[in-house]
């Protein structure tokens, strides 16, 4: 785990990024994408996404969906003056990361909404009682079993779609192309994802995937990419920053679809339209631009290596077990 050694142009990046996100339609609908060799737009580099946003739309917020310019720099300000506010832990309190070790943004998303779900209108993901159920269920026998933990502690994944929802830190991913793949390497757990673009058709049903089965195609300049075939052993978020949807398990018939956009030179709008009718009421929509960051470096994210997590908390729990 690791802060991204270039903040300063992570913020920089942000900054130059957001007043083009923010052109009009008309300027977007001119542009064009550059080519690959083989043809198909270009979304080749190495893309960020931290940010300030929360994933869902904070209660007092009701229905503004759009931050104005103003809100939008109170937001990032006070963000500031609280990491400058950073103390020791208090006594008694071994603490955690401090800001050093984290990137989590200190910026609002380029397109200032109010937070990363876009649909339902009310910016709140549409959880079914059983989902929260699980949820719930799976926290309070996390010592019990590493099977109740979540995926993402014991290094397995990070899942899809919530390997491209922004955490703490290494949110980035680079996207490499082929004339017949797609390919995006998560600078998390050090996932590559494989997304072939020849028409073949899906896995049969009975193959079941922890981060399912992925097809994609051209829409214009859009990269489309279906995914079906989950396991349910999966989670639809797997970090802290998800807030309560942190935790939501994934069932069989999860399907995903998510797209690729490129608005600009600098960047990419991800979208990605989340059914699963297990665990929630009607499909929802996450919105989240990504930018370009031409000197970020991924380094390798040794996951199992370092991981004393699992280990640390079951131990724990037998102990409290004895007392």
């Amino acid at each position: 785990m690791r802060r991204n050694l270039m903040m300063g142009l992570v913020a920089a990046a942000a900054i130059a990024a957001a007043p083009v996100a923010a052109q009009s339609g008309a300027t977007r609908s001119t542009w064009t994408p550059a080519k690959t060799a083989f043809g198909q737009p270009d979304l080749q580099g190495v893309w960020i996404n931290p940010t300030l946003t929360p994933f869902e739309r904070p209660a007092a917020l009701k229905d503004k969906a759009v931050l104005t310019e103003a809100e939008a720099a109170d937001i990032e300000k006070r963000a500031a003056e609280r990491r400058s506010e950073e103390g020791p832990p208090a006594a008694g309190d071994v603490g955690t990361y401090n800001q050093f070790w984290t990137d989590s943004g200190d910026k609002v998303v380029s397109t200032r909404q109010t937070s990363l779900v876009v649909d339902p209108a009310d910016g709140r993901v549409p959880l079914k009682p059983e989902a929260e159920a699980r949820r719930d269920y799976n926290h309070a026998h996390e010592g019990d079993s590493y099977t109740f933990m979540s995926v993402w502690d014991r290094c397995i994944t990070r899942g899809i779609p919530s390997g491209m929802f922004p955490a703490g830190y290494n949110n980035a991913y680079q996207i490499i192309q082929s004339k017949d793949y797609v390919t995006i390497q998560y600078e998390m757990i050090h996932e590559m994802r494989v997304i072939p673009l020849d028409g073949r058709p899906h896995l049969p049903k009975t193959v079941r995937l922890w981060n399912g089965d992925s097809r994609g195609h051209w829409e214009g300049s859009t990269l489309v990419v279906d995914t079906t075939n989950f396991s349910d052993k999966g989670w639809i978020a797997t970090q802290a920053a998800a807030g309560r949807i942190k935790g939501i398990p994934q069932s069989e018939r999860l399907h995903v679809v998510e797209r690729f956009t490129p608005v600009d030179a600098n960047t990419i709008e991800y979208k990605a339209i989340i059914e699963d009718p297990d665990y929630y009421t009607r499909p929802w929509t996450v919105s989240i631009p990504l930018h370009r960051d031409r000197q970020y470096q991924i380094y390798e994210y040794a996951c199992h290596e370092g991981n004393h997590a699992v280990a640390g908390i079951l131990a724990g729990a037998r102990v409290k077990e004895r007392r």
